[in-house]
C-alpha cells in the first residue's frame, strides 16, 4: 500500500512518515528531498530562481513520475495537494492521511523549527498565526479530501496506524 501524508508545513509529515514507515516495515520517501535531488538545488533556491509556477510543475512531475515501491509512506510538501489534480491522483494511487493542527499550534512549531522556510521569513507571533490561518483557509478544502484525517495533537504511530486501518 502507498500512504501519502499531507498537511500544512510544520505538522510533522516527515517525522511521522518516517516513524509510520518503520513501524509498518515500509520504505519512506520525502518528496521534498526527491524534488531537491531532481532540481540539484534546495526548494528555496529553485523557487527564487524559477518562480512558483515552475516549482509547482516540477513538484507535479516528481509526484507523478517517482517510481514508488509497493509498500511506501510518502511525505509531501504542504502546498502539493492544492495544485493540479494531486489529491485525486494520490487518492487513486494510494491512501492519503491529513495531519490536522490549529494555526496557533503550527505557528508555535514553525517558530521553534530549525528548518529554513523562506515564505515565513520575518513572520512571528500573531503575524505568523494570521499568515497560517489565511493559508489554511485556502488549502483546507484540499486537505479534507484525504482518505484519513488525524489530529496532530498528541499524535503517535499507533494513532496513525489505527487511522489507516479504520
Amino acid at each position: 500500500m502507498k500512504y501519502f501524508l499531507v498537511g500544512f508545513m510544520g505538522c510533522g509529515k516527515t517525522t511521522w512518515g518516517r516513524k509510520l514507515a518503520a513501524k509498518l516495515g515500509y520504505e519512506f520517501i520525502d518528496l521534498d528531498h526527491a524534488l531537491e535531488a531532481k532540481a540539484g538545488m534546495s526548494i528555496a533556491e529553485y523557487f527564487s530562481s524559477f518562480g512558483e509556477d515552475a516549482f509547482r510543475q516540477l513538484e507535479s512531475d516528481v509526484l507523478k513520475q517517482t517510481e514508488y515501491p509497493e509498500n511506501v509512506v510518502v511525505s509531501t510538501g504542504g502546498g502539493l495537494p492544492c495544485f493540479f489534480d494531486h489529491m485525486q491522483w494520490m487518492n487513486t494511487n494510494g491512501q492519503t492521511l491529513y495531519i490536522k493542527l490549529s494555526p496557533k499550534t503550527l505557528a508555535d512549531r514553525l517558530e521553534n523549527s530549525k528548518t529554513v522556510r523562506p515564505v515565513l521569513q520575518g513572520k512571528k507571533g500573531e503575524e505568523l498565526v494570521e499568515f497560517i490561518t489565511g493559508k489554511l483557509a485556502e488549502r483546507e478544502d484540499y486537505y479534507l479530501q484525504a482518505s484519513h484525517i488525524v489530529d496532530g495533537i498528541d499524535l503517535s504511530v499507533e494513532k496513525l496506524e489505527a487511522a489507516i486501518e479504520a
